[in-house]
């Protein structure tokens, strides 16, 4: 079972992907794109064009775990339009967008406690 935790780092690719990549591919993508160790256990969320599905993956120390989600009805409802709005996700709001959740910086619900 894989678990998204506080203490993950998230990185998401504001562009497409083309899904027809597997681990692989998106392994050499994360080393020479974005200049990123994908055996850091880094979560590394990737979303294709039409914004019906994310891909994300994730090293647990033993292996890849490339997951994948379709969404059965509707799009992802937000998604980061610059590096600045990526770097601001957070566990919680990983999650959100996950379940197409409505995320918008704009009006932001969800506040980090510290």
């Amino acid at each position: 079972m894989l678990s998204i935790t506080p203490q993950h780092r998230i990185f998401i690719c504001i562009q497409s992907c083309d899904f027809r990549k597997g681990i692989d591919a998106l392994v050499g993508y994360c080393e020479s794109k974005l200049n990123e160790d994908p055996f850091s256990g880094k979560i590394f969320v990737f979303r294709n064009r039409q914004l019906t599905a994310i891909k994300i993956l994730i090293y647990d120390g033993t292996g890849f775990w490339l997951c994948q989600k379709r969404f059965s009805s509707g799009k992802l409802t937000w998604w980061p339009r610059s590096n600045t709005e990526a770097h601001k996700i957070t566990s919680t709001n990983l999650v959100a967008m996950i379940n197409q959740s409505a995320l918008s910086y704009e009006a932001n619900s969800w506040h980090n406690v510290s």
